[in-house]
């Protein structure tokens, strides 16, 4: 298998670029690499997504499709670049997509400016086109599939039989809310400030399912990653209802767990950080440590 790295995926954007009649993005910059390497391709005003991996390519061309829709339904969201050829292109088998660059930040996201986006976005009929379930553990094997040899195999069948165990425990979940449509991975790091007000962005993952999907995410960030308690007091009085309320926080929490954890062993090969972080993951959710300190990726 060829590693997907900076120069791997440079490869692919330049091929993708050719076939949009878009510049050579030989100066382009690496904005991101993990699921996507993001690049802003400098002279055109836009930013480049390119997948991981063929497996991928649907969820990129309903990406482009769910932001022209949000974008028409008066949601503030990052925009497909339309100057290239609609829909995205295939390098190698890998989707690449292409985004109208957006005017710098004004400041950095804060957990109160995603809450009205989500309110939003929550109040919206499902769209004149079909979204799947959230289904957060699907990846879960594919990412430990391509850290084999790398990581642990014991922490691989930990992780496996976390996936199989709430799997079914997330599909029998009552919801307090009225499922529909739902970003997906609703993070701060995923909506920009700019000049306008903010904005969302990665889009890949909407889809029609329970609405507390998106509200676990920040009670995790809280716990986990460093979100403080006035700013997750801020998300939730600006939402209006604390997901921690709910009788099925804490098995959507171990979901989101089981995924997170899942989703950093394909950083690892070759990367010590990851390792570590990996490990970090996989011991505190072996001891049922709830409040240790998880770092992002």
């Amino acid at each position: 298998m060829i590693p997907f790295d900076e120069g791997r995926a440079r490869a692919l954007l330049a091929k993708a670029c050719s076939a949009a009649g878009l510049p050579d993005p030989a100066d382009a910059r690496l904005l991101a690499l993990s699921e996507n390497a993001v690049f802003d391709l400098g002279g055109p005003a836009v930013v480049a997504k390119v997948g991981r991996g063929p497996e991928l390519s649907e969820r990129a061309r309903r990406e482009s499709e769910v932001a022209h829709w949000l974008a028409g339904r008066g949601i503030p969201v990052v925009r497909p670049f339309d100057g290239a050829v609609p829909g995205p292109q295939v390098a190698d088998g890998h989707p690449v997509t292409f985004w109208h660059r957006l005017a710098p930040a004004v400041r950095p996201a804060r957990p109160a400016d995603l809450a009205p986006l989500l309110r939003a976005l929550h109040g919206l009929e499902a769209p004149p086109f079909a979204l799947g379930r959230r289904d957060l553990l699907a990846p879960v094997g594919r990412w430990l599939a391509s850290a084999e040899g790398h990581v642990d195999p014991a922490d691989v069948a930990f992780l496996r039989d976390r996936e199989a165990s709430f799997a079914a425990a997330v599909a029998a979940l009552t919801p307090h809310l009225t499922p529909g449509v739902i970003h997906g991975d609703a993070l701060p790091r995923n909506v920009h400030v700019g000049p306008d007000g903010p904005v969302l962005l990665d889009l890949e993952t909407v889809s029609a399912d329970l609405r507390e999907h998106d509200l676990v995410v920040l009670a995790l960030s809280h716990d986990r990653y460093g979100v403080s308690a006035e700013d997750y007091r801020a998300f939730t009085d600006g939402y209006g209802w604390d997901v921690r309320d709910w009788p099925g926080f804490a098995v959507l929490r171990g979901a989101r767990e089981t995924a997170s954890a899942s989703w950093v062993a394909q950083q690892v090969p070759g990367n010590p950080a990851a390792a570590a972080e990996f490990r970090r993951r996989v011991d505190s959710l072996r001891d049922a440590a709830t409040t240790v300190r998880w770092y992002p990726f």
